[in-house]
């Protein structure tokens, strides 16, 4: 589980409620059923027109992505492509095969397999590139699914505005005025903290997951194609650290540089 997507869904509605709370209000106020339907009935209705049905319906499983995601550990990528390297460099690459089963990422057993094969290196990159572009296209899609939302949701709270105003003036009484416009503000008030407070923060962590992953697969490639050229395991290693920010590469490289 994600604890900094949960901690900071519950943070931000704890204190948009309990600024409510402060500000001598109750949440009985701030509830509003017709408000309700507009903004979020109307930012579905945006993204069932912006996107096909049998998309739309994976929803929950892309919010789910959020909570419950495993983000890449790129040093211990780095560390396994290294210690294959070093297998193949003195046993050779057909030695691979022995230690199939304890490679865990999909993408670097796909490339060993291939390259024990003996795929020539020129297919093996343009297969694992392939599969790069084709994971980088399904993420970005379902980062545009929520980040739809996070767009639409903020005008359809207007809309509500509006059409709230519009019915308070077309029946004008100066005792209900006040009462009338808060509850034409709410479907703004909706849509602002629906966008900011869950659609938009939701979808720049889709984003943030998505660059590690297409990294961490970047890197596979590189290991990949290093084993196959039968590189040094320590060259290789170097190569592939350089993705890494500085504080995180090995005391050697750090010496190295200096």
């Amino acid at each position: 589980m994600d604890l900094a997507t949960v901690l900071g869904l519950v943070l931000g509605s704890t204190l948009v409620t309990g600024s409510i709370i402060v500000g001598g209000g109750s949440i009985g106020q701030f509830y509003d059923t017709p408000s309700v339907l507009c903004v979020f009935g109307g930012g579905i209705a945006a993204v069932l027109v912006s996107y096909p049905m049998s998309f739309v319906l994976g929803f929950h499983k892309v919010f789910l992505i959020t909570i419950f995601n495993k983000s890449p550990d790129i040093k211990a990528t780095i560390a396994q492509i290294v210690s294959l390297s070093d297998t193949a460099r003195r046993e050779g690459i057909l030695s691979l095969e022995n230690r199939m089963e304890e490679i865990e990422n999909p993408q670097l057993a796909l490339g060993l397999r291939m390259a024990v094969d003996g795929m020539s290196t020129d297919v093996v990159e343009n297969i694992l590139r392939t599969e790069l572009e084709a994971v980088y296209d399904r993420h970005s899609k379902g980062k545009g699914l929520i980040g739809t939302l996070g767009k639409y949701v903020p005008a359809f709270g207007m809309i509500g505005t509006l059409i709230g105003l519009v019915l308070m003036l077309s029946d004008l009484d100066p005792a209900t005025i006040g009462t009338g416009m808060a509850v034409a503000l709410l479907t703004t008030f909706y849509g602002a903290v629906a966008a900011n407070a869950v659609f938009l923060p939701l979808a720049d962590k889709l984003g943030f997951l998505n660059d590690k992953e297409i990294l961490n697969m970047e890197i596979v490639i590189r290991g990949v194609m290093a084993i196959q050229a039968g590189e040094n395991p320590r060259v290789t290693k170097q190569k592939l650290e350089t993705f890494l920010p500085p504080k995180d590469r090995t005391v050697e490289e750090q010496e190295g540089a200096a």
